[in-house]
């Protein structure tokens, strides 16, 4: 009896060819976010003889967009549980690109600031409707890979943001390089359109009134836990990008250039460590022990690169190695919080859990470099680490919380 279910499992995954397919549509849409969120940066200095504005106006554009969308994802989470995720991923495509693409007309400063409010409006939908519409449509057994494949896009689209613009400008002016990238939202809109019968919605709890209200679910004890995992990973990782370089320098007289490739392959590390932490969640129902383990050897490997002499030569796989073990922590991360989720309730947790990493990339930058002002750089990587670790005791507690919460609902069903 207990070699049917082994034996059924393979005539009940769907084929891969279908979820391949779902996997693209999304992970293009997000790629493509992710590309729109660095896109401004390096029209910077142009935008600055054009409109005659000071480098701190011109770095309000991407605040108010990157901040408009972390306000925006957990009430728009709530629109997608109530009325389906799929005409929000259409409209918030649409808004982006449009938002970019009407860049290209601004006639100053305050369009292009009102413009960015409106792409950051339409880059709230996608972190809530991508996962919610994961969640329903891949099949369980491959659902630490979806995870893992709709990282790796966004990932890529913050790296292909900057080169492409700056290449752009090399043969046009700003306006035109805008206009052509906004409008590449438009197809990408109409192909998640388009291919929408294979995207499917959440299923809705039969017992709406067994499941906790929405404001109760976000404020319960796991949900909240789980956004404190969130919120100290993104205020290490931001400690990690904003100031290695720097310190770097500061303890080791390390030269910029050998400092700043140990940075990228950190980056390249964090993005394919994600690859490899979905393929280990699919293949594991251990996912704490996934998370746990490369965040330990993450923070170890951080904590020695700001407190060990090493060799220049060594330092860029010390750091390759840290974003390798970070990155393959975060699949799983996901995996473990979409079990943790209701029925029909993807699109707000999401949303609001995810919206801790904006947040926490917010909140680090100004004390840690207080730190540095203050002769304190040593300081600055051990710190992070100790972020990292502190991370892992409100994942293991929410963990233990939610198991508590299933366990609790099982005499109701």
């Amino acid at each position: 009896m207990a070699e049917a279910p082994l034996a059924q499992a393979p005539t009940q995954a769907p084929p891969w060819g279908r979820d391949a397919r779902i996997i693209a549509l999304i992970g293009t849409g997000h790629c493509l976010s992710h590309f729109y969120m660095l896109c401004l940066p390096p029209l910077f200095l142009v935008w600055r003889d054009e409109f005659g504005v000071s480098f701190a106006e011109l770095g309000l554009a991407v605040a108010l967009m990157s901040a408009v969308t972390a306000a925006l994802q957990t009430p728009v989470g709530f629109l997608v549980d109530r009325f389906g995720a799929r005409p929000f991923l259409v409209g918030g495509t649409l808004l982006m690109a449009l938002s970019i693409s009407g860049m290209a007309f601004a006639p100053g400063y305050w369009a292009i600031l009102l413009l960015a409010i409106t792409s950051g409006v339409g880059n709230s939908v996608i972190h809530p409707a991508d996962y919610a519409i994961l969640g329903a449509s891949i099949d369980k057994s491959r659902m630490g890979r979806a995870f893992a494949l709709h990282t790796f896009t966004g990932n890529l689209g913050f790296a292909f943001g900057p080169p492409v613009v700056a290449a752009l400008l090399l043969v046009m002016d700003w306006r035109s390089a805008l206009l052509i990238l906004g409008l590449l939202g438009v197809p990408v809109a109409g192909l998640i359109m388009w291919q929408g019968r294979i995207l499917r919605d959440q299923a809705k709890p039969k017992d709406r009134g067994a499941q906790p209200t929405g404001r109760e679910l976000l404020l319960s004890r796991p949900i909240l836990l789980f956004f404190g995992f969130f919120l100290l990973s993104g205020m290490a990782s931001s400690a990690i990008q904003a100031f290695s370089i720097t310190v770097l320098g500061k303890l080791w007289g390390m030269p910029v250039a050998v400092a700043s490739l140990a940075l990228t392959g950190y980056m390249a590390g964090a993005t394919g460590g994600t690859l490899v932490g979905g393929w280990l969640a699919d293949r594991s129902r251990r996912h704490f022990a996934l998370i746990v383990v490369p965040t330990l050897v993450a923070a170890t490997l951080v904590t020695a690169l700001g407190t060990v002499p090493m060799a220049e030569w060594l330092v860029p796989p010390v750091a390759l190695l840290a974003g390798l073990a970070l990155g393959a922590s975060r699949t799983p991360r996901d995996v473990m919080l979409k079990e943790a989720v209701p029925p029909g309730q993807m699109g707000k947790v999401f949303g609001f859990v995810s919206s801790g990493l904006p947040l926490g990339q917010a909140i680090t930058p100004v004390p840690f470099g207080f730190l540095i002002d203050l002769g304190l750089a040593a300081l600055v990587l051990p710190l992070a680490a100790a972020l990292l670790v502190g991370s892992l005791f409100c994942m293991g507690s929410a963990a233990g919380a939610a198991r508590q919460a299933r366990a609790a609902a099982l005499p109701a069903e």
